[in-house]
């Protein structure tokens, strides 16, 4: 099953200097080996921007180019305003990225991984499943 990422989790992994041992880190570098790593546009615009220098830019667009984009709808379009009406009804805010996120997910029965706090309170009233970091998931159970 693929996994839709994030921009939290990429800019983990993508935006610092020094390879990270990170157990999310870990687990982005697992799930790109067994191709399941699902990417979106929007998400590739928010990593991408507020890059000051040129040659880094070019580096992580280049980077990036490896994941294509899952093609979006207008139901995901659709979606994504009516998971926004519902969680501002509720009280809970959220990016219109976030909320194509949560709509490109429930459309496609694909898990988030993100460290965003956010997604756990969208959560509370969209049908969204979240994928946790197998690493903590196996530290967690061991005695």
């Amino acid at each position: 099953m693929k996994i839709l990422v994030d921009t939290s989790i990429w800019s983990l992994a993508l935006r610092r200097k020094e390879p990270s041992q990170n157990p999310v880190v870990i687990e982005l570098a697992e799930l790109i080996l067994e191709v399941r790593v699902q990417m979106l546009g929007a998400v590739r615009q928010e990593l991408l921007c507020g890059i000051k220098s040129p040659s880094q830019f070019k580096k992580l667009q280049h980077h990036l180019r490896a994941f294509p984009d899952l093609e979006l709808s207008n139901r995901d379009y659709e979606t994504a305003a009516e998971f926004f009406n519902l969680c501002r009804s509720k009280g809970i805010q959220g990016s219109n990225t976030d909320f194509l996120i949560c709509a490109v997910a429930a459309n496609h029965h694909l898990p988030i991984f993100t460290t965003d706090a956010d997604f756990t309170r969208f959560k509370t009233c969209l049908p969204l499943t979240l994928h946790q970091s197998r690493i903590n998931s196996a530290e967690q159970k061991c005695p």
